[in-house]
This record gives C-alpha cells, structure tokens and sequence, in this order.
C-alpha cells in the first residue's frame, strides 16, 4: 500500500530471462502485487519471475498491449487502486516509481508518464526510437491537444481509469492509445521526468533492430490515426 492506495505493477516480457530478476528486486516494498506477464518467451522467462516473488501470466500470442490486457485480466480478482506498467528490461528505474504513483495518491493526476528523453544515458535510447518518439507526440499533441515530451512505457494509472478507457490495441500502438483516450475521457494526465539505462542484458525489441525500429513506428503512427476522435 502507498498511503493508503494499493498498488499493483504490471511487467510485460518477452526474452527476459536475463533481466527480470533485477527488476523485481528493485519494486518497493510498497507495492501489494508485481505481474509478469510472459509474452510467448523462449527462454526462463516466468521461471525467473516466479523466482523473483512475481505472479506470472502467460500470453503466448505476442503483442505488447495483448501481454498488458492479460495482465489486467489476473487483476480482475484483485482490483488495485493504482497500476503501474514497467518494461522488464530494466532500464527504467523501479525504485523510482513513487514518482508516478504518488501524484496519483495526491489526487493530483489520474495518468502519470514517464519522460525519458532528458536523462537518458548515452545510447539508451536509438536515434530511430527518439525520431520516432519526437513524431508521436507531436501528432498527438496536434491531434488532441496533449502535449508531452516521450511516449515511456514506464507509467501509473487509477485502476478504474484504465477500466473505462476500454483499451484494445494489441501492438505497440497501446501507449499511444492510452494518452489519446486519457485525452478523450477528461483524465488529467501529468508527465515527469526519469532517468533511462541502457539496457544491460539482451536486445531491445525496438531499437536492437532498424527494422524492430521501423515496425513499432509504423503501428505507433498508425494508431495516433485511429484514436484521433473519441
């Protein structure tokens, strides 16, 4: 609980074998529930994060938003106050993430971003992934007036928010989704800047490829379109 608020982190993962067991070590104390959702892995994937202390769901068909709507599904028996959706390759900051949570705890904001484009360490973050990034937020911006500085994964929301925004993107067009809507249904959205690693085991699913790069731009892009109206 923080402050009173349960809270409950969501961890999509594909390949994260090497990587997960560091980010489940730095969750806070705080945080009631830690969700890994194994997203068609062929490594230990949910091995390690069952060894980590996290429940583990298994999504096989792949799809970023698919693997988080799973997450959400387990939720369903336990309804947080606050979920937090982290990437599992740990170059977000876990530790860090009361200061997503506790604007929403305030009463201050309903949907809380990440912003890592100014402490991003060297490399962290591709050339492709900051094009790509700078793009979507300013269509979005342009679109429905939000304007923001990243399109981090890492990100609070109020449970019962993310419920009435009824999400449904399967791919990495989720995020995009989420602000749009946030836009849509009045939520007040704040955004705070984090430190970003680079990532120190595996390969992104982004930025290790241009044409990882170039397949998650284009159903970015695609999907400012599709939420552009309510």
């Amino acid at each position: 609980m923080r402050r009173g608020r349960s809270v409950a982190v969501l961890i999509p993962a594909l390949d994260e074998e090497a990587s997960v067991p560091g980010v489940l070590a730095d969750i806070p104390s705080w945080v009631d529930r830690v969700v890994v959702v194994d997203n068609g892995s062929r490594d230990d994937t949910a091995g390690a994060a069952l060894r980590g202390g996290a429940e583990v769901v298994r999504a096989p068909r792949r799809g970023y938003g698919t693997a988080v709507q799973a997450g959400m599904h387990r939720l369903q028996d336990g309804p947080p106050h606050i979920v937090v959706i982290l990437d599992a390759d740990h170059a977000d900051r876990p530790e860090l993430m009361h200061r997503l949570v506790d604007p929403i705890v305030d009463d201050q904001a309903d949907l809380v971003l990440s912003d890592r484009t100014r402490h991003a360490e060297p490399g962290a973050l591709s050339l492709p992934q900051r094009f790509g990034n700078g793009l979507a937020v300013r269509l979005i911006a342009a679109t429905v007036g939000l304007r923001t500085h990243d399109m981090g994964p890492f990100r609070a929301i109020r449970y019962d928010a993310l419920l009435a925004l009824q999400m449904g993107d399967p791919t990495w067009g989720w995020n995009v989704e989420m602000q749009m809507k946030a836009v849509h249904h009045g939520l007040r959205v704040h955004e705070v800047t984090l430190p970003y690693r680079a990532r120190r085991k595996g390969r992104s699913k982004i930025s290790g490829s241009l044409q990882g790069a170039a397949r998650a731009g284009v159903r970015i892009l695609s999907a400012v379109y599709r939420y552009r109206h309510p």
